[in-house]
């Protein structure tokens, strides 16, 4: 935090007569807090442009109570608690280390097929318990869709990237028709139209990343995961990455892991600042500092470990 400066008194006045008077210095305002003083920032005026209070009228997705993931016994995060809500952006910020990627992962049991990954606590979608012996993990993943950081399109043709899952999952009727809408919700079906027999590998680098957000909303999930997915890609790319998860919105619930802070600030509605917790004997931790609408967390965070992070004093 600045330090505050105040007068510490009048400067003496000289050829003053004895019985006159002290003369105290003029009311002052206090200056403004760092929370008053944020939005004159670039963050404070990204984040200012987001609702106060986005999750009304916004039913929960997930709801998270103490989870903690694993992996041979040595814990990555713990202690999470939080709940995420339908149709918002929700970004995970914070240093590296500190389990963003991981608790992603374990929101469609993607860290499953991680040996030695274990997730305790209790993690329910829409109700249900994630992880309990009924549940078809596959089908979790159809419903809760998972982008990564790196565009990886298979070495297919652009259309059978898109009709990989929908083959998959036995989604074969109206199978252009299919093709067609998912491309159209990635923003990439005017690009590519007119040649949808070519390489997926042959798009560009922010090319090949829509063609697998299509890919990934061609199985009509509910949820979209996106694990830093522009990251990797030049400016414009990225610009047209955040367009379209600010369109996707309105059909998905997005989940999305970044440590480009200005683009938290862009793009989500609800931002979840991680930190790492070191103990005593050294082990490092993940944990969940703050959750809290982007207009907020940014401008009049809660927590000091937040501030000293959206301010660049770590991290």
């Amino acid at each position: 935090m600045s330090e505050t400066i105040r007068p510490e008194g009048t400067t003496p006045m000289t050829d003053q007569p004895d019985d006159a008077t002290s003369v105290e210095p003029p009311d002052q305002p206090d200056p403004p807090d760092v929370a008053e003083a944020r939005p004159a920032t670039q963050l404070g005026d990204l984040a200012a442009g987001h609702d106060d209070d986005p999750t009304v009228g916004h039913p929960t997705v997930f709801e998270l109570e103490n989870v903690d993931v694993a992996y041979s016994g040595k814990v990555a995060i713990r202690d999470v608690n939080m709940e995420i809500h339908c149709n918002l952006v929700t970004a995970f910020i914070g240093p590296s280390g500190c389990g963003k990627t991981t608790l992603l992962r374990s929101l469609n049991r993607l860290n499953d097929l991680i040996p030695g990954a274990a997730v305790s606590g209790s993690v329910r979608y829409r109700g249900e318990d994630l992880y309990g012996s009924d549940v078809d993990a596959v089908e979790v993943r159809r419903r809760i869709g998972m982008v990564f950081q790196r565009p990886n399109p298979f070495p297919k043709s652009i259309y059978d990237n898109v009709a990989y899952g929908l083959r998959l999952h036995g989604m074969k009727d109206n199978l252009d028709e299919r093709v067609e809408r998912a491309l159209r919700h990635a923003a990439l079906w005017d690009e590519v139209k007119d040649r949808l027999k070519a390489s997926g590998l042959s798009l560009s680098g922010g090319q090949q990343q829509r063609l697998c957000i299509a890919r990934a909303l061609a199985i009509e999930p509910d949820v979209v995961l996106m694990d830093e997915p522009a990251s990797a890609l030049d400016p414009i790319s990225t610009q047209s990455i955040e367009d379209l998860v600010e369109q996707l919105k309105a059909e998905y619930s997005i989940i999305i892991v970044t440590h480009n802070m200005q683009q938290a600030a862009r793009v989500a509605d609800v931002t979840a600042f991680f930190s790492v917790d070191v103990a005593e004997d050294g082990s490092r931790s993940g944990v969940l500092v703050e959750q809290g609408p982007t207009s907020k967390l940014f401008i009049r965070p809660s927590d000091p470990r937040t501030e000293a992070y959206v301010t660049g004093r770590f991290g």
